[in-house]
């Protein structure tokens, strides 16, 4: 019976190992065949992406950009965005070519690092910062809840994605600058379930964040709730 059970997953190993031949899987980064026991992001590309360590700087540049406009107990996201980098390709895959589990690895990655880091290892609940429902049904899913989905599994902390909610569908804010990408979010997300969340330290992540104006927009909703604290996490941070 052992001896059985050790062809069939001989005979397994040799199928996949055909397949990945033929079929071969790709580092969503730099576009490689991945090693066997690799997925999603090469080890190589892992280890050499541009990590900014913000989570153990309290004034790191994610931080700064919301001193004095709004009460955030921490920010800081995974990476530096820089065009036509490796970061650029692995949220390219994440938000437009349905690569999900991008976000869910990258997620798994930062998780780690905060996990023991303060303030974000009191955190209690993580939300992801929502689509409109218009746009969530175009894309099929929300690239910054697979992220967060790869924190709650490396932090052990639980995700609510119902509770804060985009009730209007504003432009795009990628070709805007800083004051239309205030004027453009400016009270466009709402709170339901408030019971559910008060006297919570929520982590609201995001994908990217360039000047701050979602987050804050999304953290101005949050912290009307009795006993709320808000710290940020992104997967990166672009200048």
């Amino acid at each position: 019976m052992i001896g059985h059970l050790l062809s069939m997953n001989i005979f397994k190993e040799y199928i996949n190992d055909f397949l990945s031949l033929i079929f071969p899987e790709l580092c969503q980064a730099c576009g490689n065949n991945l090693f066997k026991g690799e997925t999603v992001i090469c080890t190589f590309c892992q280890q050499h992406l541009p990590y900014t360590n913000f989570h153990l700087d309290k004034a790191n540049p994610v931080a700064k950009q919301f001193w004095g406009k709004i009460k955030i107990e921490a920010a800081c996201a995974c990476f530096n965005f820089r065009k036509g980098g490796k970061v650029q390709n692995l949220l390219h895959q994440l938000k437009y070519k349905k690569q999900q589990e991008v976000g869910v690895k990258l997620g798994r990655i930062y998780g780690y690092q905060l996990r023991y880091a303060e303030p974000y290892d009191s955190v209690d609940i993580i939300i992801p910062v929502p689509l409109h429902p218009t746009k969530l049904k175009t894309r099929g899913y929300n690239q910054s809840e697979c992220f967060a989905k790869g924190l709650a599994e490396s932090m052990k902390i639980p995700i609510n994605s119902n509770s804060l909610i985009k009730t209007t569908s504003n432009e795009t804010q990628t070709k805007k600058n800083r004051f239309q990408r205030h004027e453009n979010v400016e009270s466009i997300y709402q709170i339901r379930d408030i019971d559910e969340l008060s006297g919570k330290h929520i982590l609201l992540v995001d994908d990217v964040i360039t000047t701050g104006a979602t987050i804050e927009a999304c953290a101005e909703s949050l912290l009307k709730i009795e006993n709320v604290s808000v710290s940020v996490a992104a997967i990166a941070y672009a200048k």
